[in-house]
């Protein structure tokens, strides 16, 4: 019960720093729009810093654990059919995803006042993704997959245009489905251009 109350806690603070930022959210509407005392609710957490942290801590696992990491890497595809299969399921997570836009709400606006939040976006939007495609590059071009080239440079490519459409997406909703569109295309385009050989 105390695990589900913590997780409902760290929901509704997800949503309330996504929506006002970490200055505009007080503890008392959490615990309000929650249910909850206040002091029910520092019976779980000692402080806002303290959700603050947790719920970092949940999306950064959430994230990795359903999108990658360095820890965590995607399976090397065998083929480019397999790789478009793989990119599309992630980018359809990332534009898709309620928690995952939610958060990537929160890094976009405290990034500007908060070091752990710049870094996570940093990660996030730039050199974490770009290090996990530089890896399955890399096993790509081992298995001839791909032509041969620097394959943190290719994955630098490859991942900001994705993440400029996918930024599109959060601004303007109604322009997913173009977005989407526009980055099916794209991964056509990468594969045309870098293609060592079809399977």
């Amino acid at each position: 019960m105390e695990n589900t109350t913590k997780n409902n806690i760290l929901d509704a603070a997800l949503v309330m720093f996504a929506e006002r930022g970490y200055k505009g959210t007080n503890l008392r509407d959490l615990a309000a729009a929650l249910n909850l005392s206040k002091s029910a609710l520092y019976k779980h957490y000692d402080s806002k810093e303290d959700i603050w942290n947790a719920l970092l801590d949940k999306m950064e696992a959430y994230y990795a654990q359903r999108f990658g990491s360095m820890d965590n890497l995607p399976k090397p595809p065998d083929s480019w059919e397999e790789f478009v299969q793989t990119v599309m399921g992630m980018i359809r997570f990332t534009v898709y995803d309620p928690q995952i836009i939610l958060t990537r709400k929160l890094l976009l606006t405290e990034q500007f006042h908060d070091e752990r939040v710049r870094k996570l976006a940093t990660k996030h939007f730039l050199e974490g993704t770009a290090n996990i495609y530089g890896k399955v590059f890399e096993s790509m071009m081992e298995k001839g997959l791909m032509k041969k080239g620097d394959p943190a440079m290719l994955a630098f490519s490859f991942t900001a245009p994705i993440s400029a459409l996918v930024h599109l997406c959060d601004r303007e909703p109604d322009r997913q489905e173009e977005a989407m569109e526009k980055i099916s295309q794209f991964v056509k385009c990468f594969i045309a251009t870098h293609a060592e050989k079809q399977a």
